[in-house]
């Protein structure tokens, strides 16, 4: 009842605030290991580059991607060529064709 009562006190302009605390009070999160840690901080750099635009080398990613993370990547990449091939067939067929001139 106290629990409630104190909740009722405070302002319910940070809702998500409480809702966090009381998600982490009866689900905590395991702490990570060095190795999970060091993965971590590694795989946050590549997005990091990712979303500034920057290339990130193949052998970055498959040093720090598992099997079959790199599977998708390889994966969505050949799925992107196709794509971007159809649009270029398509583009060519809409083009006009040039009149040859007749003799």
């Amino acid at each position: 009842m106290s629990e409630w009562l104190d909740n009722q006190k405070k302002p319910n302009g940070n809702i998500h605030k409480l809702l966090q605390e009381r998600i982490e009070k009866y689900n905590p999160r395991r702490m990570l290991t060095a190795e999970e840690t060091k993965r971590l901080a590694k795989l946050e750099a590549i997005v990091e580059k990712l979303q500034r635009g920057e290339n990130v080398q193949n052998r970055q990613l498959q040093t720090w991607l598992c099997e079959d993370e790199y599977a998708q990547i390889e994966l969505e990449w050949q799925e992107q060529l196709a794509l971007r091939n159809d649009f270029v067939q398509k583009q060519q067929a809409l083009q006009p064709v040039k009149p040859t001139p007749s003799f």
